[in-house]
Parts: C-alpha cells; sequence; structure tokens
C-alpha cells in the first residue's frame, strides 16, 4: 500500500511539474499535450517581456545575456522593433492571464509614457534608445536618427494594443487615445525623401547618407502596408507599387528545394533567412492575404518549407539537422551575428528555435516535431524567458543569450496558432483596413 500510495504520489508531482513548465532537463515532453507543451514555452516567452524588460521605460530590452556578458552592448538599451514584438506578446499574455488587466494596464501606460517623451524624428521612432533616459542610441554610425522599419514594427503592436482597449474601461480607452496620437503623428510620407519609395533611415546629423531604399521582397511588407494605411501622413499606391513591387519586379516565380515561390527576394539564395516570413505577419493575417505578388499564405508556407527542406539535406553535414531540428534565419551566431539562411555559403550550422517556431501558422505538425525536440533538451537549450536564441550542435556552442526580435515572434506566432487573437485585433483597426483597400489586396476581415 505505503509503494503504491507513494508511485501516485511522485507521478501526480510529475504531471503537474511538467505542465507548469519546470525544469525541462528529462521532464519527457512526447508525454505533453500540444496544448500544454504551447503554453509552456508561450509564458515563459513572455517573461521576457514582462521580468525582463528595462524596469524605467517598460520596453523590451534588445538583448538579454543569462551569462551576464555583455561586451561592447549596454543591458539598457532598450529597441523599438523588439519592443513592438513584445507588446504582441504581452497582449496575448494578458489575454491568458500570465499577469492581471491591470498589471497589464500599468505596464502598458508605462510603454506609451516612454514613447510620448522619448526621442523621435518627424514621429519616427529610431532602433535603439537608452531606456532610462529616452535618449537614441546609434544603430550605427549614421544610424542615429529615424528608423522606419523598425517603427512599423512597434506600431503593428502598438494598433494591436489600440484595439484590444479601444472599447474597454475608461483608462482602457484613454490609453487607446494616446495611441492613436503616437500613430497620427508618424509622418510616412518624409520617409519618401520626395521619391515613388519608401527610404530606412533618415538622421538630423546625416540626412538620406545611408540611402537605403526599401524594396522587396524581405521583412518589411508591413513597412509599406502602415504607411498607406496612415490617416495623416499616407503614402500614395504608387509608392508600393513602384517602390515595394520595382514596377512588378518584385514578381518572379522559380523554385528552391523543389517548393515554388512567385516573389523575387532580396537574397542571391532565391530564398532568405526564416525571419521574413515571420515579423510582417504578425498582425497582418496571411490567411487569405492576395496581392498582384502573391498569395501571402501559400507563399510564405512554401518558403518556410524549403528551409526545412534544405535543413533535412543538409549538404554541410551538420550535426543535429534533421526533420525536428531545423530553421535558418538571423541570430547569434558562432562568430558573432549572421542572417543564416537555406544557402551553403549562409549555412554555418546554427538553428535559431526562433525560425522553425515562428513559422507554426504555416507548418504546425513540422513546427511541433521541432518544439518537442527543444524541450527534451532541457536547461541546454530552455532558460528563464524560453529558448535560448541559437545553438549548433556542430560546434557544442550552446549560448545562454536571447534578442527581443527573435523572443516576440515566437510568444506571438504562437498565440496566433492558437487563436488568432493578434491578427484578429490588428486586422480589425479601420486604418489597416483602409491601407488594404487602397493597396489593392484581399484579405479576411475579422
Amino acid at each position: 500500500m505505503k509503494k503504491t500510495f507513494l508511485f501516485l504520489l511522485f507521478a501526480t508531482v510529475a504531471i503537474i511539474f511538467a505542465a507548469c513548465g519546470g525544469n525541462t532537463q528529462n521532464t519527457g515532453s512526447t508525454a505533453m499535450s500540444d496544448e500544454a507543451l504551447l503554453d509552456s514555452v508561450q509564458r515563459r516567452t513572455f517573461q521576457y517581456f514582462w521580468d525582463g524588460a528595462e524596469p524605467v521605460s517598460g520596453m523590451a530590452r534588445e538583448r538579454l545575456h543569462v551569462d551576464g556578458d555583455y561586451g561592447q552592448y549596454d543591458k539598457n538599451t532598450v529597441t523599438s522593433g523588439g519592443s513592438g514584438f513584445g507588446i504582441m506578446a504581452l497582449i496575448a499574455g494578458v489575454d491568458r492571464g500570465y499577469v492581471t488587466r491591470e498589471q497589464g494596464l500599468e505596464r502598458f501606460e508605462r510603454i506609451v509614457t516612454f514613447l510620448e517623451k522619448a526621442d523621435s524624428f518627424k514621429g519616427v521612432f529610431p532602433h535603439w534608445w537608452n531606456g532610462e533616459t529616452g535618449k537614441v542610441v546609434g544603430f550605427s554610425d549614421k544610424d542615429n536618427g529615424g528608423d522606419l522599419v523598425e517603427t512599423s514594427f512597434l506600431f503593428q503592436g502598438l494598433l494591436t494594443l489600440h484595439q484590444y482597449y479601444v472599447n474597454g474601461t475608461d483608462a482602457e480607452k484613454a490609453l487607446a487615445a494616446r495611441i492613436d496620437k503616437l500613430w497620427r503623428n508618424v509622418d510616412w510620407n518624409w520617409h519618401r525623401n520626395g521619391k515613388p519609395v519608401l527610404y530606412w533611415h533618415w538622421s538630423p546629423e546625416h540626412s538620406w547618407e545611408m540611402n537605403f531604399a526599401i524594396r522587396g521582397y524581405n521583412e518589411c511588407l508591413i513597412t509599406y502596408v502602415l504607411a498607406a494605411c496612415s490617416p495623416t501622413h499616407g503614402i500614395p499606391a504608387e509608392a508600393y507599387t513602384e517602390g515595394w513591387g520595382e514596377g512588378g519586379k518584385i514578381v518572379g516565380p522559380h523554385e528552391v528545394e523543389g517548393y515554388k515561390l512567385n516573389m523575387r527576394y532580396q537574397s542571391i539564395s532565391g530564398a532568405g533567412p526564416l525571419f521574413w516570413a515571420h515579423y510582417s505577419f504578425l498582425g497582418l493575417n496571411p490567411n487569405g492575404l492576395k496581392d498582384r505578388y502573391a498569395d501571402y499564405f501559400e507563399e510564405m508556407k512554401n518558403y518556410t518549407l524549403l528551409n526545412r527542406a534544405y535543413c533535412i539535406r543538409n549538404p554541410k553535414g551538420y550535426k543535429g539537422y534533421g526533420e525536428d531540428c531545423w530553421g535558418l534565419t538571423a541570430s547569434y551566431s558562432v562568430k558573432g551575428y549572421a542572417a543564416h539562411e537555406p544557402f551553403e555559403k549562409h549555412d554555418h550550422g546554427v538553428i535559431a528555435p526562433t525560425a522553425a517556431l515562428s513559422s507554426i501558422v504555416y507548418t504546425p505538425e513540422e513546427s511541433m516535431k521541432v518544439m518537442r525536440y527543444l524541450y527534451a533538451k532541457g536547461d541546454t537549450l530552455m532558460g528563464p524567458y524560453g529558448f535560448y536564441d541559437a545553438f549548433s550542435e556542430t560546434e557544442n556552442w550552446y549560448p545562454q543569450r536571447y534578442l527581443a526580435i527573435d523572443q516576440g515572434p515566437i510568444a506571438a506566432m504562437i498565440e496566433n496558432h492558437r487563436s488568432g487573437l493578434l491578427w484578429k485585433l490588428f486586422m480589425s483597426h479601420p486604418d489597416v483596413q483602409t491601407g488594404l483597400d487602397k493597396l489593392g489586396y484581399e484579405y479576411k476581415r475579422p
């Protein structure tokens, strides 16, 4: 009788421990339901933007190093684009009860208060700030002003938050109104520099010297969509067709790893890193989204599957690559930061969990296999804020480090896979619908 009692006690504790996302070493992830595993990973990743946030601003830190070695980087540097992704992760966490609605509102009020006072340039935010002072931190020598792409990532999150609160309590409605004021203040047209194309950077010291025109296809689709959506400084449809679409040159049907793609990608490999399938679609729902260039769900699904197929083929013979361990994207790398992609020259044997996991909306079964594989590795790959940024089994390289722009899409896309919440909110914004109509999109109205 005593042995039976002890067996039942230990079994019950083990089940509860696994379901709650405790120490993942040897938890036997195959015994967990998909829903329990998804919730465990989403909850931990949410913590990057909750417990791991810079405390004064409430914004997402650019990076967090559990090993404590930040080198040349400042731990208090916060990021605009990563914070946009983080806002979406926080919305989902509030909605799921990871924190209370009151706690969520206080955090969002802190973030918006920071943005109202922080450095901006004609309403356009920089890539980085000091989270304590709100002063711009240069991303590079000439990149110390407005970053239109990172601003669009931030507003994808803010417009989603606007819709979450616009019909709420008086305090929630007041915050939605403050977000709307920030949104209307962005001068997207300024970043055309008088031409039918958007430019990525402007600096008060260096003006347009970086001269980086934004053309497709890469991660910047959301930038053009939001620029067209603006009710105050909206760009004409011509900037989309001539700038992003390059007068139709963006269309270039081809195959990579046996998968058909309709668009030409800004990469010599015919495809690129997987984050190009993620960043624009955290709020912009790819299901049923079509324009003259692509059926975006089918395009991004094939884009994901070819990345997986390359890793399974594994032409460079890296250890660990396979059906349950794939995903090449921009991440930390053995010799610094790199944009890994399904092309031998740009494949360094580094797998980033965000690659496959953020593609779960396109490849649910294939991505769940990767999630189970990573989870079963336990503390080697999983830390306090979810899976670490990247690893290489070939190099026996397992850094305990995180990047906001990689953690955010994991949490957001898991939520979209589970409920579609973030898609429903973003796509319900009337300005978003107006902009998509202007650009000639077919899309699903929530």
